[in-house]
């Protein structure tokens, strides 16, 4: 069957591999339909992940249909339903996360595309238990869902509430779904970023309010917004070593502050401000089971912009191309949508 393989740094291919063959107890055969390339799909082509050995095949955002079901999985789960994929392993009870319920950050995590092939072939095997599905979403929308649920997941680790003024710095996919997910809790949302397009993006995503970082003063912007006390929120959606100072910087007393991005570069802090403000400061990794149904619900009312989100689609033989274009032109791209026949 065809698949999709980074072989090394800056060098993917379309390429043939095995058929996965049948399904075993518990697992289900998955003809996959539509991958949605990831940010951390980029940075294993440009041979910045260092969790990403080669050669390696990415995806793990997905719209996929059951084709063949194995013993032990419940008639709910039935051949020919289109389903979604949470990507993610876990140990179980073996990690000290995992013992607290919070199997999102699972020591021994091994996410598909990244540690594990991924999913951007013909077929793939996967647990019943990774599976939700929707009889209102597309496979286009069930391929959208996983990487909307990290900023999700954000939002729920940030504790956001309808009375609460969220900043989400960075209007990529992933502070997109922040944004929505701030949004769909019925907070005040202001989106930060350094682009006109992204902005606009993003007030059609649920921020009510934007900020161009380049063009107007941060935190001359904020403190008016807020009545000069700052907002309650602050989402990293960047991973610069500036936006993770200013998450600190800006934030109200007592706030909260929740880093999504990983920083390229090592961050000096002026750490009093931990203490004067008594910070929250909270990592936010993957997302729960929770985050995906709730990112279902959001995109079944209608009011995410799923086709101006979508940058372009392209068949399965035009994927390596795309990655590669994706690379040279980061900036132009929100999402990149694989379909397969």
């Amino acid at each position: 069957m065809k698949a999709i393989s980074i072989t090394e740094p800056n060098q993917c291919e379309l390429v043939e591999i095995p058929e996965p063959g049948q399904p075993g107890a518990g697992e289900v055969l998955l003809r996959v339909r539509q991958v949605g390339y990831c940010g951390s799909d980029l940075t294993s082509f440009r041979g910045l992940n260092p969790m990403v050995s080669y050669p390696r095949i990415p995806g793990h955002e997905i719209g996929a249909t059951i084709e063949a079901v194995g013993s032990d999985v419940p008639e709910e789960w039935s051949i020919g339903m289109n389903v979604l994929v949470s990507p993610y392993t876990n140990c179980g009870d073996k990690c000290a996360a995992c013992r607290q319920g919070r199997f999102n950050t699972c020591r021994d995590n091994e996410t598909m595309g990244v540690q594990r092939d991924g999913a951007l072939t013909e077929f793939v095997i996967a647990p019943y238990e990774k599976l939700f599905t929707s009889d209102k979403l597309s496979l286009e929308e069930m391929a959208l869902v996983e990487p909307l649920t990290v900023g999700f997941h954000a939002v729920a680790r940030g504790a956001v509430t309808n009375t609460d003024d969220v900043v989400v710095f960075g209007c990529g996919a992933i502070g997109l779904g922040a944004i929505a997910g701030a949004s769909a809790r019925n907070a005040r949302v202001i989106a930060v970023d350094i682009d006109d397009e992204k902005l606009a993006l993003a007030k059609r995503c649920g921020a009510t309010d934007t900020i161009h970082s380049m063009n107007e003063n941060l935190h001359d912007r904020l403190q008016e917004m807020t009545s000069g006390e700052g907002p309650q929120v602050m989402i990293e959606a960047v991973g610069l070593p500036a936006t993770f100072k200013a998450c600190v910087e800006e934030v109200c007393f007592a706030g909260r502050v929740v880093y999504i991005g990983y920083a390229k570069a090592p961050v000096e802090y002026e750490t009093k401000y931990f203490v004067m403000k008594e910070l929250d400061i909270r990592g936010s990794r993957n997302a729960m089971p929770d985050d995906f149904r709730a990112v279902i619900t959001h995109l079944e009312s209608g009011k995410f912009p799923t086709d101006a989100v979508i940058t372009k689609t392209v068949p399965l033989e035009e994927a390596p191309a795309a990655l590669s274009g994706w690379s040279e032109n980061p900036g132009e791209i929100t999402k990149i949508h694989v379909t397969l026949s």
